[in-house]
């Protein structure tokens, strides 16, 4: 086993200090090979409890700091994150299996993080005045309070890195469940946040599985919570929370998402940007396309029989493998049994395999990219399919093909690829999803854009530069230093 941080315990961080969970033990494997990275104790309802009470005691202080100091802090983690980004790198690798060239890339969106949020934090929700004849309006914005980070095992440092940073530069205390599958990486990170400073009770880390989350979403001292992963488990978050409006909910859920190819002169472009769509991260981002549609005729049949070529040929192998693979293993054994699973059920309802997604000898968590021709089923499942498995449907118009894009209730991420500008336009102003990419892999985003969707891929709080939005909440002001009399007076007042 590869041993990146030495200093990991497997216990939580409470009140700035490390300790015990009293839950029942878990523990993460390397997919690769399904040896320990991790094991600790789960936070229990009690190390919840504790840790809401602590949230509480270091808030008004945290919330009453300037945006300067927290910023400072904030910087001041980065620096550590870049001393430190080869060891978290490594360590983010081996327990998620996605290449190490992957790995550091993820480390290095980490670091960005830091001050694409203080800028949006400061042209978003910062302080603003307008002068009156009497004084000024002031708008501020204030921090919600308590709140939770739930974050995924796709991009455990990189996505809960996406919410923390925005919530704790707006003065919230941040209570910090990661993925059970991801604990390690979790452990790494706010140990940096430790080092840079951070007071006690303000970031605290609460490991554990369903009941340690449930616990959390259902505390009475919860303020808000901001979610990460799958559109199940976010539906059960929203009906949690329906009945409670004072508290905030941010989920970031995932998606059925289209590409939609035209034909182009360079076949091998268009190939390309689709294997960067369906099968980077081994098919695990919430971005990657999960439907591509093709023009029927002799181009859309070259580009197929071209895709299959390359996707049989894309390495796959361990994160530190020489030469670098484009993929590794998913997330876990089970999670390929799923895959294999979905796979044999599309075959069963009628669909045609183009590429056959298969188990691979390296290890049982490993998967070969798999492609299915969809386009002869009655009806297809509108599910989204989290790994490298591809659904082909061949059309005829390219209205036909906007039309079965929009046949999801999702809408995360979609794609077109053509070189006609009036097509992309006519394309741009019918889909519907909240990232919308031309000749670009769907899985393209900007952290300096929003980064969100509608229907079952979120509720309209998209996060990235527009995290700022749902960690404050605006206080309107208007405002006079004395008391003055008003030149006139209302109607129906003397004085």
């Amino acid at each position: 086993m590869t041993r990146s941080l030495q200093n990991l315990t497997g216990e939580l961080y409470l009140d700035g200090r490390w300790c015990r969970g009293s839950g029942p033990v878990f523990e993460s494997l390397a997919p690769h090979d399904e040896h320990r990275v991790w094991q600790g104790c789960a936070a229990s309802a009690s190390d919840v409890d504790d840790a809401f009470v602590a949230a509480r005691k270091a808030f008004d202080d945290w919330a009453d700091r300037s945006f300067a100091e927290r910023a400072t802090l904030t910087r001041a983690f980065a620096t550590l994150l870049e001393a430190q980004a080869e060891a978290l790198a490594r360590l983010l690798a081996e327990e998620t299996g996605k290449p190490l060239w992957e790995a550091r890339t993820e480390v290095a969106a980490m670091v960005g993080k830091i001050e694409l949020s203080i800028r949006a934090n400061r042209e978003r929700t910062g302080e603003h005045e307008q002068a009156t004849d009497f004084g000024r309006h002031v708008l501020r914005h204030r921090p919600h309070g308590v709140v939770a980070v739930f974050g995924p095992y796709n991009f455990p440092g990189h996505l809960p890195n996406g919410h923390i940073v925005p919530a704790l530069l707006a003065g919230n205390c941040v209570l910090f469940k990661p993925s059970e599958l991801t604990p390690a990486t979790a452990e790494a990170t706010v140990r940096l946040w430790e080092q840079a400073g951070l007071p006690p009770g303000v970031l605290q880390l609460l490991q554990g599985e369903r009941a340690t989350g449930a616990a959390i979403a259902a505390h009475p001292q919860l303020d808000g919570l901001y979610f990460t992963g799958s559109q199940r488990t976010g539906a059960l978050l929203h009906r949690q929370f329906a009945d409670d409006s004072g508290r905030i909910l941010a989920l970031e859920l995932g998606g059925n998402n289209p590409l939609i190819v035209r034909a182009v002169a360079d076949l091998d472009a268009a190939v390309l940007d689709t294997v960067q769509s369906a099968f980077i991260t081994a098919g695990q981002r919430c971005t990657c396309a999960r439907r591509l549609f093709v023009p029927r005729g002799a181009w859309g049949d070259a580009y197929i029989e071209r895709l299959i070529a390359v996707a049989r040929t894309l390495r796959i192998d361990r994160w530190d493998a020489e030469p670098p693979p484009y993929m590794g293993p998913v997330i876990s054994a089970r999670a390929a049994d799923a895959l294999l699973a979905a796979q044999q059920r599309l075959l069963d309802a009628g669909a045609r395999s183009l590429l056959a997604m298969r188990r691979l000898d390296l290890g049982r968590a490993f998967v070969s990219p798999g492609i299915v021709d969809v386009s002869a089923m009655a009806e297809v499942p509108d599910e989204e399919y989290f790994g490298p498995l591809l659904q082909v449907i061949r059309y005829d118009t390219l209205d036909e093909a906007i039309a079965g894009a929009n046949r999801t209730r999702y809408g995360l991420s979609a794609g077109f690829i053509g070189e006609d500008a009036a097509e992309y336009e006519r394309f741009r102003l019918r889909i519907r999803a909240g990232i919308v990419n031309w000749n670009r892999p769907t899985t393209g985003a900007s952290g300096a854009y929003p980064f969100g969707g509608i229907g079952a891929s979120g509720n309209h709080r998209p996060s990235a530069y527009y995290a700022a939005d749902y960690c404050a909440y605006p206080v309107a002001s208007s405002e006079a230093p004395r008391m003055q009399r008003a030149s006139k007076l209302p109607p129906g007042v003397s004085l």
